[in-house]
């Protein structure tokens, strides 16, 4: 293995940033994302994130409390998922319901934040750091909705909006490398398992203090290096049926396409000799194609 001067956050997530003495890390971190001092207090367990050997290693999660009693998941994902937002949605939700006691009013509803590292491309966007928030907006005068003045006083809140679940989205691939904020110098360490210079970010000291390699004990050394392993073998595989995919998608089209050049005008009629219940066999020799050719044909028309 060539020699890494930082272990990667996604593997720190798991092990090392779990303990008390790097809760400094942490804070940074969040702080940097979320535009205000945040101060982890405790690790907690929930069926989500409890540690696993067979744990797989594409989905990582942490799950934390901070001074305020507010929830903050993190999630680093490496291999797409269609239902992401989904699965965003229901680790918050289940999030709220584990921390919410039998007999609870609804006000003790702890604020989650979900905060997903992710090394694939997501829905359709050009940025690398996406917000999504409730906001309650009027439709004819467009007025976004404040709490009551009782609210506020009873809730410590302003807006609905402070209750309900933020997402963070940090599309890390997407990031150019070029950090023009405390939060860049943070997503630069996430692509680049490596410090910009003259950072400034909070936490980041730390991560150069506390996340070198060769610090670490032979214990996790052993588990760093077979943690890169694995994620090598998932990803060659994953490049590997990929690249098949692609090959298939072209030789079927080339077929598709010299299909659809024999049979140009053909079609309808093998179509409708189908529905007059005309054997395969003998629609192919009234229209001089290959028996083959006309199943393919009713397949794709959801005749076969």
């Amino acid at each position: 293995m060539a020699n890494r001067t930082l272990v990667s956050f996604d593997w720190a997530i798991k092990r090392l940033l779990r303990q008390k003495a790097s809760f400094g890390i942490l804070n940074g971190f969040l702080s940097e994302l979320l535009l205000q001092d945040i101060s982890v207090n405790e690790i907690l367990e929930s069926e989500s994130n409890q540690e696993d050997e067979d744990d797989k290693y594409n989905r990582l999660d942490l799950l934390c409390m901070d001074a305020l009693g507010d929830l903050i998941i993190i999630e680093v994902q490496f291999y797409e998922e269609s239902d992401y937002f989904h699965r965003c949605l229901f680790a918050a939700s289940k999030v709220i319901t584990e921390y919410m006691s039998k007999g609870d009013a609804y006000r003790e509803v702890k604020k989650v934040y979900s905060i997903n590292i992710l090394y694939f491309d997501i829905g359709h966007g050009s940025d690398y750091l996406y917000k999504g928030m409730v906001d309650f907006r009027g439709l004819h005068q467009n007025d976004r909705l404040e709490l009551s003045q009782n609210q506020k006083e009873k809730f410590g809140k302003n807006f609905p909006s402070d209750i309900f679940p933020e997402y963070y989205l940090i599309k890390v691939n997407n990031f150019n490398n070029i950090a023009k904020s405390m939060m860049d110098e943070w997503i630069y360490f996430l692509k680049n398992t490596e410090l910009p210079d003259n950072y400034k970010a909070k936490g980041l000291s730390l991560v150069d203090s506390q996340l070198k390699y060769d610090s670490m004990d032979i214990a996790n050394k052993q588990k760093y290096d077979h943690y890169l392993k694995e994620v090598r073998i998932s990803q060659d595989m994953l490049e590997t049926a990929e690249s098949k995919g692609k090959i298939a998608g072209k030789i079927e089209g080339k077929i598709e396409g010299k299909i659809e050049g024999k049979i140009e005008g053909k079609i309808e009629v093998i179509l409708a000799l189908n529905d007059d219940k005309i054997p395969t066999s003998q629609i192919a020799k009234y229209v001089q194609l290959p028996e083959e050719d006309v199943i393919h044909i009713l397949s794709i028309h959801g005749k076969m």
